[in-house]
């Protein structure tokens, strides 16, 4: 690690009755513990290993905390009483190595912000979905008239919101990255949505340990709080298998019909929390797909723990519109329909996209930074419902090797401009091309965002 003094000359801080406190990562996450921490009387001081974006430098130069950028400074991390790491550094980083050989606290923002609000917290996490959950549980807690914030994985910084905000509610998207560093804190409506394989690669490629990070949701609960899971997730049931829980367990299925939580009765989505009960027709739901419907019933299962009007309930869960990047409808070309599911991110992911399309005429786009993947999960899709894969990525060869069986076509490119027009020329009309990688984006994008929002640019060049 670098010890050279390439720090910023903002002001120093007097010392807080605190000590001193490290933030590693400068983004989101970390900006916005820097700021509470300073609030709280630390003495804060931030290091990021790459390279701070001028939005987090100006607002860190505006507070008065100093930071360095490019490197991580020993001399002024290991003095720390206690670090709040970003959620993407991982726990071979030398840095994290290090401080945890010397026995230096190291927690999420998400713990460290927790101690300082007394709001009710509404956590959600899962392999897929969380976005979509979280962002429609804010959006009907907030039509409700509730005083409630979205954080987490999502929006602003948590403890940005905790420093500057009073909210009653908070509705927080919860990564399994969040969740390993997140110790005290107490989630008091916990989400889980699903688990399957996904960030393998962070977990020693252990389907267990992956399991065990998501299962730290539940960790502080108390029978006052409420666990709400999915019935007919095989990883859920077999994790809940060998716990046992405080809280008050609602499970919700499509499959079977349950006394508590939610479940289908034909076409109606049926809600019983115990002192509450709502009735939904499907069609009426903004969301459709198997995989949203299973969304819906978590946020549905919330508003009624929060005892929410019926009818303010069922009027925001039909109008909500749907998060960017997630099956997201671009434009319909010469008959040719163009999806962007940048989003998706891991195989289980694209498996929910490819369900809800139509058998053979799906031009699919795969591929990026391969997590470790398993993807014979897709093999009958894949079989039955795409013509054509399209590769976007550095490095393609397990795409091949795993689709070559399935489909005659697949092809190679570089770029999402490429990509598209490969797609083009392979669809006809009334054929979807659908953006859906199973893989993150880091080979050539900054993120998934980016790569979502050049597909929709060149989809709109056509």
């Amino acid at each position: 690690m670098n010890e050279t003094n390439n720090i910023s000359a903002a002001k120093l801080p007097l010392q807080g009755a605190g000590g001193r406190l490290v933030v590693l990562g400068a983004g989101e996450s970390g900006a916005g513990a820097a700021y509470l921490a300073q609030q709280q009387g630390y003495d804060v001081f931030v290091s990021d290993f790459g390279i701070i974006a001028d939005k987090y430098k100006t607002q860190l130069q505006a507070w008065g905390i100093r930071f360095e950028e490019k490197q991580h400074t020993e001399a002024e991390i290991f003095q720390a009483v206690e670090v709040i790491k970003s959620p993407g550094i991982p726990e071979k980083a030398p840095v994290i190595k290090a401080l945890r050989k010397l026995n230096i606290p190291v927690i999420s923002e998400i713990e460290f912000a927790g101690r300082y609000t007394k709001a009710n917290i509404i956590g959600i996490t899962g392999s897929n979905g969380k976005t979509t959950t979280t962002s429609l549980t804010y959006h009907i807690l907030k039509n409700a008239g509730l005083n409630v914030g979205l954080a987490g994985n999502i929006g602003k910084s948590f403890a940005y919101q905790v420093a500057t905000e009073n909210f009653d509610h908070y509705v927080l998207e919860l990564s399994s990255f969040m969740l390993d560093d997140m110790y005290q804190f107490r989630v008091n409506v916990a989400v889980l949505l699903n688990i399957t394989p996904d960030h393998l690669d962070r977990y020693d490629y252990k389907m267990q340990n992956y399991a065990d990070s998501k299962f730290r949701i539940v960790q502080n609960q108390t029978a006052a709080d409420y666990f709400i899971y999915c019935a007919d997730d095989a990883e859920t049931q077999k994790g809940m298998a060998s716990r046992s829980f405080a809280a008050q367990l609602l499970p919700f299925s499509i499959s079977k019909t349950l006394p508590l939580g939610a479940y289908l009765d034909h076409e109606k989505l049926i809600i019983n929390t115990p002192n509450n009960h709502l009735e939904m027709t499907i069609t009426k739901l903004a969301l459709q797909g198997k995989h949203n419907i299973y969304n819906s019933m978590a946020s549905g299962i919330v508003s009624k723990v929060l005892e929410l009007r019926n009818e303010n309930i069922r009027e925001s869960m039909g109008d909500f519109k749907s998060v960017p990047h997630r099956l997201e409808h671009v434009a319909d070309i010469s008959g040719i329909r163009f999806i962007n599911d940048s989003k998706a991110t891991n195989v289980n992911s694209t498996w929910y996209a490819l369900e809800s399309m139509p058998d053979s005429k799906v031009v699919l786009i795969l591929g990026g930074v391969d997590k470790g993947n398993d993807y014979n999960e897709l093999t009958g899709l894949i079989k039955n419902k795409v013509k054509a894969i399209v590769c976007l990525g550095t490095s393609n060869q397990r795409i091949h090797e795993a689709f070559a069986d399935e489909v005659k076509t697949i092809v190679d490119t570089t770029s999402a401009k490429d990509a598209v027009a490969a797609a083009y020329k392979l669809a006809v009309k009334g054929d979807t091309v659908l953006l859906s990688p199973a893989c993150a984006s880091f080979d050539l994008f900054k993120n998934y965002e980016e790569r979502g929002d050049q597909f929709k640019a060149a989809v709109m060049e056509l």
